[in-house]
This record gives C-alpha cells, structure tokens and sequence, in this order.
C-alpha cells in the first residue's frame, strides 16, 4: 500500500518516526507533517492562507499549515499521487474519548474518511516521559489490513496504546469513554490594560460504561474504536418538526 503518515506534534517528532520506520518495512510511505507542534488544532484548515510545502527528505515534506491541511494536500495531488490510506501518529499523548474532538491527530484520520480514503489515528496513551512507541507501531503494522477490512463505511480507526515496547501487545475493540477535564484559568494583568489568560489541565476523570478505550488501556491492552467521521443528528427526534 501507499501509506500517508502525518500528525500534530510536528515533521520531526519521534512518534511519527517510529510510525514511517514500522510501515515502510511493507509499505510505500511517505509522510506531511505540520512544521511545528499542532497539537489541539482539532479540524483546522488553514482558509484563504498559503499552505507551505518542504520536501525534508526523499519522502517527506512539512506543511506550514494543520494536520487536516496536510491531508487535504496530498489528496489533491501536491506529493503527485493520491495515498491508499492516512495513518496520523504516533501521538505523544493520548487520544481517549472526548480527547478526540481537540485533537489534530484524530482529525486528519476524519480528514482522509471526508476525502474518501480510510484514516486510522494512533496515540501512545500517556502523559508522562519517556513516551514509548513500539507497541503502537508493530500493532498498527500487524494489524492494518484487518483495522481497515473491519472499520465501518465513514468511520476512522483510533488506536489507543499504552506506552510500551512490546510489540505482541493485543487489542481489544471498545466505545470511546467521556473524559472529563478540570479546566483552570489562570490570568494576568497587564500594564496596557489587558489580560494574559492561560487555560490550565486540573484534576479531571473518566466517565461512560465499561469497558472503554480508557478502561482498556488500563489494562496493559491496545484500544481500538471506530469513530464516526460526519456528525450525526440527536436520536429520537421528530424530522420535519417546525419551530415559531
């Protein structure tokens, strides 16, 4: 297969090196990554702006723009093919749950579904260094044929791996939890008038039946869930119903 790799963490992070170095032993790859961190830049699209493209290496380039951007680039042909399948990671950090809404990784998987190609995000699900990527790489490898052969019509693949070098690590297909965050604002006062505000991560938790991606993850196992691309109307609703 010819295999797109990008993330949100930037062209030289060593996530995405690991995913390239995993892949490219069966694969054509090729990868366009943002020139810098993206992370959070959640479905961004650099509109109306130029979109900088550097060719960093034989097969890869970086992209001044969002993740979404570089998925949309190469699908309109400015690496001069169109890719087979869109894998974004690694991610250094977890994609669990609500996390997917916020991040870049996920969106150029929903990116490459909206674009009609097949997208799986990949996360090595920690906070805390050292960020070890073998278990996600070789799972990916091992099992992308049977993630895409199984993955819904207008769905995207997300991986969920604990930080590990194992690379046997098994999966398990699980629903995505609801992440619950402890926002905190901190802001300050400055000397013109305005205000510096910082959004700060407090205490937060998990929530959502069990077993989930979370509640996998726990485990020592890799969480595998398919997520809808498009959005989707509230079930249970009158269609048609007319409003004063």
């Amino acid at each position: 297969m010819r295999i797109l790799v990008t993330n949100d963490d930037g062209v030289g992070a060593e996530g995405l090196r690991r995913l390239v170095d995993a892949l490219a032993g069966r694969h054509e790859v090729w990868a366009v990554a943002p020139d810098r961190e993206r992370s959070g830049n959640s479905h961004g699209l650099s509109l109306g702006l130029p979109c900088v493209l550097k060719r960093v290496s034989e097969r890869a380039f970086s992209c001044s723009g969002t993740p979404a951007d570089c998925v949309v680039l190469a699908q309109l042909g400015a690496i001069g093919f169109r890719p087979d399948v869109v894998v974004a990671g690694i991610n250094r950090g977890p994609n669990l749950g609500t996390d997917i809404v916020y991040s870049g990784t996920c969106a150029a998987a929903r990116e490459a579904v909206i674009s009609g190609t097949p997208g799986i995000a990949v996360s090595c699900s920690t906070w805390e260094s050292p960020f070890l990527y073998g278990a996600a790489a070789a799972f990916v490898l091992r099992n992308i044929d049977t993630l895409l052969a199984s993955c819904p019509r207008g769905c995207f693949v997300n991986v969920n791996a604990p930080s590990s070098d194992d690379e046997g690590l098994r999966g398990k297909l699980c629903p995505p939890c609801r992440r619950i965050y402890g926002n905190e604002l901190k802001s300050f006062d400055a000397p013109d008038g305005s205000s510096y505000c910082f959004i700060t991560g407090g205490a937060g938790g998990v929530g959502g039946e069990v077993p989930n991606d979370s509640s996998v993850v726990a485990e020592g196992l890799v969480a595998v869930s398919y997520i809808e691309a498009y959005p989707l109307e509230a079930p249970g609703l009158t269609q048609g119903q007319e409003f004063d």
